[in-house]
């Protein structure tokens, strides 16, 4: 099934929207990460791990599950599919797997934020970061944001396949309307 040119850049554009926002919003919750270490204020630190708390939940997981949606959709409904190519697959993949291990790291950020509430000026100020947690994130969405970019070659057995009974219809419908 596909659609046309009109809805196909709807779509192209939502997911677009998703997928950078995905990477905006963990350069934002990076930046928060980051302030945590460097400062020695402890009223920075509780500010910072509330912010990774409301950044994570309302900005970072719903674009993940926004990006993952429309990727699922452009996927069924243009000429790439879900599973004929290898980047696609990919990429299907990784949004999957950082989107659940996104979701399931949630809560570990909230219960940290809730730790910072009940903290004083020393512990605050001993608290760790998730520093690591968001560039490993941050570097795997810009490799998929990459290979979706460069599109390599390279067909999926299943791909193959379907390209194989599409040259064959291609060559029957030729042939039937020659004369």
């Amino acid at each position: 099934m596909t659609v046309g040119p009109r809805l196909r850049r709807l779509l192209l554009a939502l997911h677009l929207s998703c997928s950078v926002g995905w990477i905006g919003a963990v350069c934002a919750y990076l930046a928060l990460a980051f302030a945590v270490p460097a400062t020695g204020d402890p009223a920075v630190v509780l500010a910072a791990w509330i912010g990774m708390e409301l950044v994570g939940w309302y900005a970072i997981v719903p674009l993940a599950i926004g990006s993952l949606a429309t990727g699922l959709v452009m996927g069924v409904v243009t000429k790439w599919g879900l599973l004929r190519h290898y980047w696609v697959l990919v990429s299907l993949m990784g949004t999957v797997v950082l989107t659940a291990v996104l979701i399931m790291h949630m809560p570990d950020v909230t219960a940290q934020a809730d730790r910072a509430r009940r903290l004083g000026e020393e512990g605050l100020l001993a608290m760790g970061s998730d520093i690591a947690h968001a560039v490993i994130g941050l570097v795997l969405l810009i490799g998929i944001l990459v290979l979706n970019i460069y599109k390599p070659r390279g067909l999926t057995k299943y791909g193959w396949r379907k390209e194989q009974v599409t040259r064959a219809r291609r060559a029957v419908t030729r042939t039937s309307a020659s004369p």
